[in-house]
């Protein structure tokens, strides 16, 4: 078992129809066609309620919730009574899910995608019992990094960099220490990324390294006070801290895996189950905000509204660099108009691969998390909805965007490492550093 420590085409809120090729964020490339269908109209269609409570972390990729509210798209769906609540941590953002709005918490929320996985198989909840959940959606791709100390420079510390990394791991053990890095929930993404990286340079993260949970927006913080030697979080903290000369990147996530998923938009399943329709207008909702946010016209003003107080809480020169592809590593490397920065629509980013569900299953069972024993299908096909997903796009008139299977298939990471959806048991069998329980 873990050593973890407790601790974007415009697109209008009248709803008319609208087309726009897409451009990536930073230059020509056209990525997809795209029109909009006008809102949903008549008595038959309406929502059952005018809202919903939904939680978010101050992190980059809550972008598409929070602008659904911004812009009016919840409202343009007949859900105008939308409140989307900042949550300190994922800790409370579980809490919170459990609790239900009913009990003083959320229906639903921005999510670290493992997470409704776990919430469901009750290893996460207070209660220890299971709590249904659904995902409706991905929010987003790539755009997450593991940062290091600047006490570390020296250490050259990159994606693949063992001997550099056997080093920083070494010294700390000599001054009878341990490599101490920073994630945001055990069994989160930011945890698995930190663990797959650690493991796949050969270090044990949970023999070699302490793992400690921070929330995302004290990360940098924590860095500058010493706490830790490197962390794994979502921008814009791993931006901040380069701006603040306290660290540097060494590893973008979509170095290790190109195009990965990260957060989810996950509802409590008892609340899509009483609102259907209420369900599908927040999902139209959030996938339109998601080809906004994705649209270069729109990103200045992306980084104005989320820069806010009541979201991030960060500086646009935080937010913009990296959403728009440029990456000031902090060490000397600088990279522009980079292929892993975050994508909100492109590369079938908002879908839900049921294929990528079932990596984050094997991989909490990888790490004990979940029992050897899950049922990985039951478990990924009770949560993961990407038939919801598909009738919210065929309504918004993107049909075309809808995948041909609901597996994206093998999957390679930059250890030259297979993930084959349908043999899950040959990756775990083939992985030399594991805690399976």
């Amino acid at each position: 078992m873990s050593n973890l420590s407790r601790r974007k085409f415009l697109i209008t809120a009248a709803g008319t129809t609208a087309g726009a090729i897409w451009l990536s964020a930073c230059g020509g490339k056209k990525e997809a066609a795209t029109s909009m269908a006008p809102a949903v109209g008549g008595a038959a269609d309406a929502p059952e309620v005018k809202g919903a409570t939904l939680g978010f972390i101050a992190l980059t990729d809550a972008a598409p919730v929070i602008i659904a509210k911004e812009k009016g798209f919840f409202a343009k769906h007949g859900m105008p009574d939308v409140k989307v609540m900042k949550q300190t941590s994922w800790a409370v953002t579980r809490d919170n899910l459990e609790l239900g709005e009913a009990g003083g918490g959320i229906d639903g929320a921005h999510i670290l995608s493992p997470m409704p996985l776990l919430l469901a198989a009750g290893k996460i909840t207070k209660s220890k019992q299971p709590l249904p959940m659904v995902t409706l959606a991905r929010l987003n791709l790539q755009g997450q990094g593991i940062s290091a100390s600047k006490e570390l420079l020296g250490n050259k510390l990159t994606i693949d960099n063992k001997a550099g990394l056997a080093k920083a791991v070494a010294d700390k053990a000599a001054a009878g220490k341990k490599f101490k890095a920073a994630v945001t929930f055990p069994g989160g993404t930011h945890d698995l990324w930190m663990r797959y990286w650690l493991a796949a340079n050969g270090i044990d993260p949970n023999k070699d390294a302490d793992l400690v949970v921070i929330p995302p927006p004290q990360m940098v913080a924590n860095m500058k006070t010493g706490t830790m030697d490197a962390f794994c979080v979502g921008e814009p903290w791993n931006q901040r801290l380069v701006n603040k000369k306290l660290g540097y990147t060494a590893a973008v996530t979509g170095e290790l895996w190109k195009f990965h998923p990260e957060k989810s938009f996950s509802m409590r399943a008892d609340w899509v189950q009483k609102n259907p329709k209420a369900t599908k207008a927040l999902l139209m909702a959030v996938m339109e905000a998601q080809m906004w946010c994705e649209d270069p016209a729109n990103l200045d003003e992306l980084c104005e509204i989320t820069s806010k107080d009541k979201y991030f809480k960060a500086s646009v020169a935080d937010i913009k660099p990296r959403l728009a592809g440029n990456f000031d590593f902090g060490d000397g490397r600088v990279v522009k108009d980079s292929p892993y920065r975050m994508r909100f629509w492109s590369e079938n980013a908002s879908f839900p691969f049921k294929s990528h569900d079932k990596w984050f299953v094997t991989e909490d069972m990888r790490w004990g998390y979940l029992p050897a024993s899950t049922d990985i299908d039951a478990l990924v096909n009770q949560v993961n909805r990407a038939d919801l997903w598909k009738e919210a796009a065929k309504a918004i008139g993107q049909e075309k965007a809808i995948p041909a299977s609901d597996s994206r298939g093998k999957e390679t990471f930059f250890d030259g490492v297979v993930f084959d959806p349908e043999n899950p048991k040959a990756y775990l069998d083939a992985l030399k550093i594991k805690a399976m329980t």
